[in-house]
Order: structure tokens, then C-alpha cells, then sequence
């Protein structure tokens, strides 16, 4: 018999079954699942780690001190006001009880032991920011911001 004499199947035959498909591949693995799944997206933005490094050092400075269980601490991105020299790391509003730490400001222009922050690990990232809140929560208070720690007799 030649290939043009079989009888061909329609494929909208209900009785006839639809072809599998290909379990192995040219190499054996079209049919396997991932040893290792798709990558995962990054764990957030830089915008999301400065955030929960602000949002988890205000709350450690929270619980320690009562004096600040009402101020709000909030990110914003450069400060809006000029000023002489240098630019502010954040602003302070005692009337409304908050406190705005600037992103861009940290981010861009603190060093680590000399060098910018963009070059620095994620730890010495972290350290500038959990700095620039204590420095500022600091100011709010009235008081220095190596007296805010844990410090069981303060």
C-alpha cells in the first residue's frame, strides 16, 4: 500500500481519540517539568527596601520610645524647599507629627565609610537609612540619636 491510499482520519471524528503529545524530545526532556523553576522577580524595588527599612526602623523606635506612637513617618522622594548648601535628609512637622525622610537625598548622597551609597552592600544600605531615621526621629525628640537604642535604662 502506498502513502496515498491509506485513508486518511478526519480529526472532527469524535470516535477517533486526538494525538498525544510528544512525551520525550529530541533530547529526552519536552515532557519534564523545571529542576528549577522560572526566576523569580527581584524581592521589590529600591523604593521597596528604602521603604521597609524606614517602615521597620520607625517601628522599633515606636515600641522603645512612647513619645513618638503617634508620628507618622512617611518617604518622599527630594525635598521640594531650597536650601543653603546642603540638601535636606528629611523634614520634620511637629504640628502634624510627622516625619518625611527623602529617598533620593539618602540614597544618592550619604556615604558608607566614604563611599556613595549606590556602590555600597545592602548592609551598609540599610545602616544609612536606619541612621538617616534615627537622626531625624533624634531632631524630633530633642534628644541625640545614639540615645534612642535599645537601652534598657533610659
Amino acid at each position: 500500500m502506498r502513502w496515498f491510499d491509506r485513508a486518511r482520519r478526519d480529526r472532527q471524528d469524535p470516535q477517533v481519540p486526538a494525538p498525544r503529545a510528544a512525551r520525550h524530545g529530541r533530547h529526552g526532556r519536552v515532557g519534564r517539568s523545571l529542576v528549577t523553576k522560572p526566576p523569580l522577580p527581584s524581592v521589590g524595588s529600591r523604593f521597596d527596601r528604602f521603604d521597609v527599612a524606614v517602615t521597620s526602623t520607625a517601628d522599633f523606635l515606636r515600641a522603645t520610645w512612647p513619645e513618638l506612637q503617634g508620628v507618622r513617618f512617611e518617604v518622599g522622594s527630594m525635598p521640594i524647599h531650597e536650601s543653603d548648601g546642603e540638601v535636606p535628609r528629611w523634614s520634620i512637622d511637629r504640628e502634624r507629627a510627622l516625619i518625611v525622610i527623602y529617598r533620593v537625598a539618602v540614597e544618592r548622597l550619604s556615604k558608607a565609610h566614604g563611599v556613595p551609597m549606590h556602590r555600597a552592600d545592602a548592609f551598609h544600605r540599610r545602616v544609612l537609612i536606619e541612621g538617616a531615621v534615627f537622626r531625624a526621629a533624634g531632631e524630633y525628640l530633642g534628644k541625640d540619636p545614639w540615645d534612642l537604642g535599645a537601652d534598657p535604662f533610659h
